[in-house]
Order: structure tokens, then sequence, then C-alpha cells
């Protein structure tokens, strides 16, 4: 059985149908790369299994680790393992990075029906020598985490945040909402690097992307192509190789065909 599961998913924003009977599958340990045009989905299926109330499923089911999960809130799915780096990280006046991965940190650590070992730490000080360990691998400024969340940032360093937050807390199944946007070639390489050194069995990933670039650093294991709100596509990084020398007709093309 696979970690997550998505089942014939039907998702409507605002009375508008976007996630068309998707299915989706993916295990601990293996990198996916979820790519398509603007409007397919993609960012969709991220906030769905996420949980985000705008999102309203109207069919098909989301498995975690064999149970459906929804019926549960964000935090609730966030607690089990899943974890979603967004594509415009949001500003949160008055609240540090450091007190809030440490307040996320704490509410993993005290939630007793929580089967997983994450070795997550148990002390403050622990928790210090962790987080800044994890930005200056990032080649972040220590200050940032003691500044409000995302406030002054730039782009590159939202992303950046991002990912910091992804290596904190170690979840089971991560999806990245377009980790590269934004980003300069330094940059990318530094959030590639840290991204290729939490591959392990113990995770998951989902790279939600429009560009090749990014995956010449962090080589996906499938790569799946999203049109009109499902999956009309999987294989491994060669389908990668054909989108950057034709773009996205021939998959519209075949696509067509498959419907006739």
């Amino acid at each position: 059985m696979p970690t997550l599961e998505v089942r014939d998913l039907y998702v409507s924003v605002d009375g508008k149908e976007i996630l068309k009977g998707l299915n989706f599958s993916i295990n601990k340990g293996e990198v996916h790369a979820l790519m398509g045009p603007n409007g397919s989905g993609k960012s969709t299926l991220a906030y769905t299994i996420m949980g985000h109330p705008k999102y309203k499923v109207e069919k098909g089911d989301i498995i975690f680790e064999g149970k459906s999960i929804l019926d549960l809130k964000p935090d609730e799915r966030a607690r089990l393992g899943l974890f979603l780096g967004f594509q415009y990280p949001v500003e949160v006046p008055g609240v540090t990075l450091f007190n809030f991965l440490w307040k996320a940190i704490q509410a993993i650590n005290q939630d007793s029906t929580l089967q997983r070992n994450l070795n997550l730490p148990k002390s403050v000080i622990d928790y210090k020598k962790d987080i800044i360990d994890k930005v200056k691998r990032l080649n972040m400024n220590e200050i940032f985490i003691y500044r409000p969340i995302g406030v002054g940032f730039s782009g590159g360093e939202k992303k950046r945040m991002e990912i910091l937050q992804m290596a904190m807390l170690k979840p089971i199944i991560a999806f990245l909402d377009e980790p590269d946007s934004g980003l300069d070639i330094d940059s990318l390489k530094i959030v590639a690097d840290v991204v290729n050194s939490t591959r392990n069995p113990d995770i998951g990933i989902v790279m939600i992307t429009h560009y090749q670039r990014i995956l010449n650093y962090i080589q996906p294991d499938f790569v799946h192509i999203m049109l009109d709100g499902k999956i009309v596509k999987s294989g491994g990084p060669e389908i990668v190789e054909k989108l950057e020398q034709e773009g996205y007709a021939w998959i519209r093309e075949t696509a067509a065909e498959a419907a006739d």
C-alpha cells in the first residue's frame, strides 16, 4: 500500500471544478516531480491534501498510511507527517521563525497518538543547536530565525525558510510548491543541496514545478504531467527532457488522442 494515495479525486474551488478524477500515489523514499502548465491543478492538489478549507472535495478520497484523512484538520494532517512548502510564503508579523518551529516541534513531541519516532529535539538547547546548524547549511544569516516570519525576507530567503521548516520537522510526505521560483542560480543550488540531503527511506518528496532547471539538481524518481485537473502521463526523468524540447503541445495531443 502506498504511503499516500489519492483516489479518483474531484475538487472544486468557489464552485469551479479544478481536479477531475485525479489519481496519484507516493511512497516513502521516493522523489516525484509534478509538472504541468498554469491552471492544471498542481497547487490545488497540494492544498487539498493539506486540508485547506477553500478546496472542497466533491468525490474521491485521500489515504495516508492506510487511513482516510478527509475529516482531519490541517494541523492534524501536519502532525501525522504531511508538509507543504508554499509557493508564496506568507509573512507573519509578531511571530519569529525560531518560536514558531519550536512550538511545532513541541506539538509533535507531545502528541501521544503518533506512532513515529522522529528523534526531534526535546530541549530548547538541542533545538537551538539543530536549527542554527541547518540555517548555516542554507547559507542564511542566523538573525533571520529571530525575526518575524518572512517579514523583510527576499523571495529567495522565503523559499529557503520553507526548506528549513521541512528539514526541522522531518515529515513523512513533503510537497514543495515551486521551490525554484524566485531563486537565482546560487540560491537554487543551495536549496537543492539541502533537499538532496534530506532524501532518505523515511521521507517522500513531491516537487511541483514548471521548469527543468531544479530537476537538473534534484533527480526525481518519477515525473507526472498534469492537464485539466488530471495526471495524463507518468514516467521517468526522460519526460522532462522531452518537455524541455517540445513544451506541453505533445502532452495535449496525446491526451486528446486518448480521450477520442
